[in-house]
């Protein structure tokens, strides 16, 4: 089993706590069953001080979305080796990824799916935190650059969004680290092909 971590910081400032609110409803009642009411409980504030914070329940949904995001792309930064050959480099970025994911389960249908529901805000959201992925894959092979390999990097991020949701929809996330090498050597291969093809010749090793 692996171990739940907190989702977002542990500060105590009352939009850190509503956050906090919104992450335990959802993982315990879903986002549709939580209340305002609910999230105000559980963060010990008042409605009126959620409020002053968010303006609609989907509001405190997409910042939640948003901080849990941003804090899986910080793990997986930080995991990167930059001394490490690409190949590693990027097994080290799909673990860490999967592995961060893996450790919150019960928020993952609300933070891939639900965040969805809440209209062009939610896939705007999702867009900028997809963007911020492809960028940092972009960077893995350090030899990447320009229009083809921001859109391969796209596209690489939406198959391990896909990998991410058939394991959300087989409620099988604590084991998404188990289709890390997997993942990895899909994005391996892609970004391999890719180099052949603009250079015609294999994305050299680091050394």
């Amino acid at each position: 089993m692996i171990e739940q971590t907190a989702i977002i910081s542990s500060s105590l400032d009352h939009r850190t706590r509503l956050l906090e609110g919104m992450a335990r409803c959802v993982a315990t009642k879903g986002y549709a069953d939580t209340t305002i009411a609910d999230i105000a409980t559980a963060a010990r504030v008042s409605k009126r001080t959620f409020y002053e914070h968010f303006r609609t329940k989907q509001e405190c949904l997409i910042a939640l979305y948003e901080n849990a995001s941003q804090r899986s792309i910080s793990s997986l930064s930080k995991a990167i080796e930059p001394s490490q050959d690409w190949t590693t480099r990027v097994d080290q970025a799909v673990k860490a990824y999967f592995g961060h994911l893996a450790a919150n389960p019960l928020l993952m249908r609300t933070l891939f799916i639900d965040v969805l529901a809440v209209g062009s805000e939610g896939l705007q959201a999702r867009r900028k935190v997809h963007r911020q992925l492809a960028d940092l894959i972009a960077d893995l092979p350090q030899q990447a650059e320009g229009d083809a390999a921001a859109w391969q990097a796209n596209a690489i991020v939406g198959a391990l969004t896909e990998i991410v949701l058939q394991a959300i929809e087989q409620d099988r996330v604590e084991q998404l680290p188990e289709c890390a090498d997997g993942a990895a050597q899909v994005v391996r291969a892609a970004i391999q092909a890719h180099r052949s093809t603009t250079e015609g010749r294999p994305l050299p090793q680091d050394h």
